[in-house]
């Protein structure tokens, strides 16, 4: 075995291949091509003397040596992320780098604003926003700031709860501006609504839902937006969305039910981070202030 040049980017290939199964998976985790995953990968087997994936129809699978080193590759790697926060956390500048992850939804109807104006303040501070409904990993720092609703913040994250995300039920106003707001429960069940598929993953409005005559459904909150704006059923949509849009009339009080906290939440490490902790005051302020005003 050659063991010269075991360089950390041939460890990362290792744990990317062994945790996607594929080439193109790791390529994506690692935001390379696959074929430079397949020249890398190559290159290293190579250079130690040794297979380290079994190829096949079904994908790559690690042989003994590929899970030898996977395993070595997993804690080398929560040390290095581990010691990049502890030196991010010394960071007393207001400049840098902020990355922040959070949905499509609330970045179009709450926060684009609000970021821009952060932005004007505090020109010396670069953002790099991640608009997705997966979960990133802010122990892996694939992102310094998760802005989520959830009923369940992660233990291993440290933040605050900003709000309670109000959501109430939305029509067309052409359709609907001879209806006195809020309309009967009663009458709204047998409506036509447009509601979330099983891909979205908001299994408590399935529920709330389940007695209601849904024939339209979205993987996308804004999605359902864009259809109820169409006319093509009512549907149930958080009130910052709702009330802004001047197509949709709300036709229904709150849910209480479906009211749903807002956490902003980082890894503990990077809390006394300055432009983090100044990020997340100013975010927080703006936010209660703008719902505030709903």
């Amino acid at each position: 075995m050659n063991e010269q040049a075991m360089r950390w980017d041939d460890l990362q290939v290792v744990l990317a291949v062994a945790h996607t199964g594929s080439l193109s998976g790791a390529g994506r985790r690692l935001r390379v091509s696959h074929a430079t995953v397949f020249r890398r990968l190559q290159d290293l087997e190579k250079r130690l003397g040794v297979r380290l994936f079994e190829r096949s129809r079904g994908g790559y699978a690690p042989t003994l040596a590929g899970e030898d080193l996977a395993t070595v590759a997993g804690r080398v790697q929560q040390e290095v992320h581990g010691a990049e926060r502890r030196i991010a956390g010394q960071d007393l500048r207001l400049s840098g780098t902020i990355r922040v992850t959070t949905t499509d939804t609330l970045f179009a109807g709450l926060l684009a604003p609000l970021f821009n104006d952060f932005r004007e303040q505090y020109p010396h501070i670069s953002l790099e926003v991640v608009i997705s409904n997966q979960r990133y990993s802010l122990s892996r720092r694939e992102a310094d700031i998760a802005i989520r609703p959830t009923n369940h913040p992660p233990d291993t994250l440290v933040g605050r709860r900003v709000t309670d995300i109000a959501q109430a039920v939305y029509g067309q106003r052409a359709q609907w501006n001879a209806a006195a707001s809020p309309v009967a429960p009663e009458s709204l069940r047998s409506e036509h609504w447009v509601g979330p598929d099983a891909h979205m993953g908001y299994a408590t409005l399935e529920h709330w839902m389940a007695d209601k005559t849904t024939s339209y459904r979205m993987d996308s909150m804004l999605g359902m937006q864009m259809a109820a704006r169409e006319g093509s059923g009512i549907a149930v949509l958080p009130c910052y969305l709702g009330d802004q849009d001047d197509v949709l009339v709300r036709l229904s009080d709150p849910i209480e039910a479906l009211a749903t906290p807002l956490w902003l939440l980082t890894h503990p490490d990077l809390r006394q981070v300055t432009r983090i902790r100044t990020f997340m005051d100013a975010i927080a302020d703006s936010v209660r202030a703008r719902t505030a005003a709903m």
